[in-house]
């Protein structure tokens, strides 16, 4: 299950982890102009992590979601 709310900076979508168990904690996705965050809580440390990507390195999460192994180049 996901939602996807729209705020006056970003979009916010939050991934909820459903079904079988051992289930993970949900993550959250601001999408800025400039940049986008994912947040997780991070039960073993007792705080929010949060890793940020610029729109390019998440274009190219995307793309090799789909791609075999091996290294590629996107075109700019």
């Amino acid at each position: 299950m996901f939602t996807i709310e729209h705020e006056f900076e970003a979009s916010v979508i939050t991934l909820v982890d459903e079904g079988e168990t051992p289930l993970q904690e949900d993550v959250t996705l601001h999408a800025f102009a400039d940049r986008i965050t994912f947040q997780q809580w991070d039960p073993a440390s007792d705080c929010v992590r949060t890793i940020t990507l610029s729109p390019n390195q998440l274009r190219d999460l995307a793309a090799a979601l789909n791609l075999p192994e091996g290294i590629y180049h996107s075109a700019p």
